[in-house]
């Protein structure tokens, strides 16, 4: 069995054919067009070109019920806020559609073919554009009574102090959108003229701006990484997106946590840009069952 499978993200649209064992046959990325119906566009031109695929599984940022594949506000993806994608996709395809928030997939992923397979507790914390995440615990992936588990984007990593709430959670700091910002303004600089990856190769080379705001990123990543094991006890928080890619990433927040005291088990997610699109078509096949 053929699933085509998307992970729509803040930046890009990722693209693949999944076979049901996990076979990951073809996949390719694409600029995030902006608006909705050019999105939909790129992924009707996906399956195009790529017939013969017998479903479609689809991870999205944001509020998502995962039973009716209907999105209720689309995170860093607000182009599809109150839109039933899945019903869309059924009309404009005739094949069966799911669609899963992107964090509860990339954790999917890890507990269909990952480092997880064996675990009964673990969390997933996926760092992009935004900051998502999610919980599998007793064997389960939680899901909260309105499918909103999991939004660990929203912890407190300092006291507020005025102004907006949103302004002192994870959400807020601990992602490469809030790093990148920091820094562009710190050097006179609009955001879409820096990158993540210039950010850290200031960092490495001991830029005293990015060594102030690289640091800060770390700290208060490691303050919920802290919150979160002594909240659910895991096995292992995984870490995923593209910051992973950095070959020192993991030392790095090692390095950091270890302030805190207690010794929590953390890795990077197996899969990397792939975990998405994997874990929407284990979410697939689980809804088929």
């Amino acid at each position: 069995m053929k699933l085509a499978v998307f992970d729509i993200g803040g930046t890009s649209l990722k693209m693949g054919v999944v076979t049901d064992k996990g076979d990951m046959l073809t996949s390719d990325k694409a600029d995030n067009a902006g608006t909705r119906e050019a999105i939909l566009q790129d992924i009707l031109d996906w399956l195009q070109k790529n017939p013969g695929c017998e479903g479609i599984a689809v991870s999205v940022p944001g509020y998502v019920d995962p039973r009716r594949g209907y999105i209720s506000m689309g995170g860093t993806v607000r182009a599809f806020d109150d839109f039933h994608l899945s019903k869309w996709l059924t009309e404009k395809t005739s094949l069966p559609a799911t669609v899963e928030n992107d964090a509860h997939c990339a954790l999917l992923a890890e507990r269909w073919l990952g480092k997880a397979q064996s675990m009964s507790d673990f969390l997933m914390i996926t760092i992009g554009t935004g900051l998502g995440g999610a919980a599998f615990c007793n064997d389960a992936l939680i899901r909260g009574k309105a499918d909103r588990a999991g939004e660990f984007g929203c912890l407190l990593v300092a006291r507020p102090a005025g102004g907006s709430v949103s302004r002192y959670t994870m959400g807020d700091n601990c992602t490469m959108t809030a790093l990148r910002e920091s820094y562009a303004l710190h050097t006179g600089r609009s955001a879409d003229e820096v990158s993540g990856k210039e950010v850290f190769s200031a960092w490495d080379d001991k830029e005293p701006i990015a060594a102030r705001l690289v640091t800060t990123f770390y700290q208060d990543l490691c303050a919920g990484i802290y919150n979160l094991a002594n909240t659910f006890d895991p096995e292992c928080i995984f870490l995923g997106g593209g910051i992973t890619e950095r070959e020192a990433f993991l030392e790095e927040v090692q390095f950091h946590l270890a302030w805190f005291g207690k010794a929590i088990p953390i890795d990077t997610a197996t899969f990397g840009n792939d975990s998405g699109m994997l874990g929407a078509a284990y979410h697939f096949l689980q809804s088929r069952r």
